[in-house]
């Protein structure tokens, strides 16, 4: 335990500001609470929005977290809206202390969500659905890590050029967000509020100064699909010069379509997250630079939160209700460090 307390200081990045939380924290400083092990283990869940290798570190957190604050937990990660849908109707009805959700549909979950609410303590993680009776959101904010990438795609196109954006689905609110962010960054626009969030048309060019976004395509979590959509993208315009990628496996379907068209290296690839691919492609000069989310830190804060309310300690509670979890952002000169420092985390 005392050597993934160190390793997570690691990965952490210093929180300021109100409703942040420094996740190299160590246990018991006061601000949240400190480990909760008085009492028996409670039973919690950790739901996912789909099925992918960036939820294994995150269920590598809350494994961790299960340990650290005396609880079972258990990590289900649907395919679909109808499959967590079910998966937590199944959680009730089991008896659970407590659920972490990150929802599909925000806007189309709120009833469901309440419902849940109403049974057991409920709060959201990486999707929010603020309209719902969650008690809180762990994550990291959308809005500024899309805005962090869109500072990515300046980067690596200093001249300007035509930019497409990758992502699995655009009702939950997280992809909704990141990917405002990126296209008010690369147009120079002034930033929002993620609480009044003006959204463009996935659709339509989106033009700015030196930059073009073509569109937006998605994907619904089909990774030959994603794939397919980046090579639909080189063909429908020839001199794209940047993919986008929001999801975590967005980036590498759209390297293996841009290898495929022996495209490596003229275009450019910006990411979020950290499946090896994408790493890799960051050592190779594939890959400008990724944005991650620390979902290892979701896992491990999101039971933290639950031991605590199924014990009656508000105090774990975040200040607003968000619990903000800083991002990385990972490129070549610090890669390797990052990379090591993941892989003892999945250990």
């Amino acid at each position: 335990m005392a050597r993934a307390l160190a390793l997570m200081a690691v990965l952490a990045s210093a929180a300021a500001g109100c409703g942040k939380e420094d996740a190299a924290a160590p246990p018991g400083d006061g601000k949240m609470g400190g480990p909760i092990t008085a009492g028996g283990k409670v039973k919690l869940a950790y739901v996912t929005n789909g099925i992918d290798p960036f939820w294994n570190v995150a269920a590598a957190g809350a494994k961790a977290g299960a340990k650290e604050f005396n609880a079972e937990v258990e990590v289900l990660m649907p395919k679909d809206l109808p499959d967590q849908k079910r998966m937590i109707e199944g959680l009730l009805a089991r008896g659970i202390d407590g659920i972490a959700i990150s929802p599909i549909d925000a806007k189309n979950q709120v009833g469901f969500i309440d419902e849940a609410a109403g049974q057991t303590h409920v709060i959201t993680h990486d999707s929010d659905a603020p309209a719902s009776k969650r008690r809180c959101f762990v994550g990291m904010d959308n809005y500024n890590a899309g805005r962090a990438a869109g500072k990515l795609v300046k980067e690596t196109l200093p001249d300007g050029g035509k930019i497409m954006i990758f992502v699995g689905r655009l009702e939950q609110l997280n992809a909704q967000q990141r990917r405002q962010g990126v296209i008010d960054e690369v147009l120079d626009r002034p930033a929002q509020s993620a609480d009044a969030l003006k959204a463009d048309p996935p659709t339509g060019e989106l033009t700015g100064g030196k930059y073009v976004i073509v569109s937006t395509r998605t994907d619904g979590f089909d990774y030959a699909k994603a794939k397919a959509n980046a090579e639909d993208a080189m063909v429908a315009t020839p001199d794209l010069a940047c993919m986008v990628g929001l999801f975590a496996y967005n980036a590498p379907m759209c390297l293996e379509a841009i290898k495929g068209a022996g495209k490596t290296g003229k275009i450019k690839v910006v990411s979020f997250d950290e499946q090896d691919a994408t790493l890799q492609g960051i050592k190779d000069g594939a890959v400008h630079g990724t944005v991650s989310q620390q979902p290892y830190q979701y896992g491990r804060h999101s039971v933290r939160i639950l031991a605590g309310l199924a014990r009656k300690d508000a105090s774990v509670l975040p200040p607003k209700g968000f619990l903000e979890i800083e991002i990385r952002v990972v490129k070549k000169d610090n890669v390797d460090a990052f990379w090591e420092e993941l892989k003892k985390l999945r250990q």
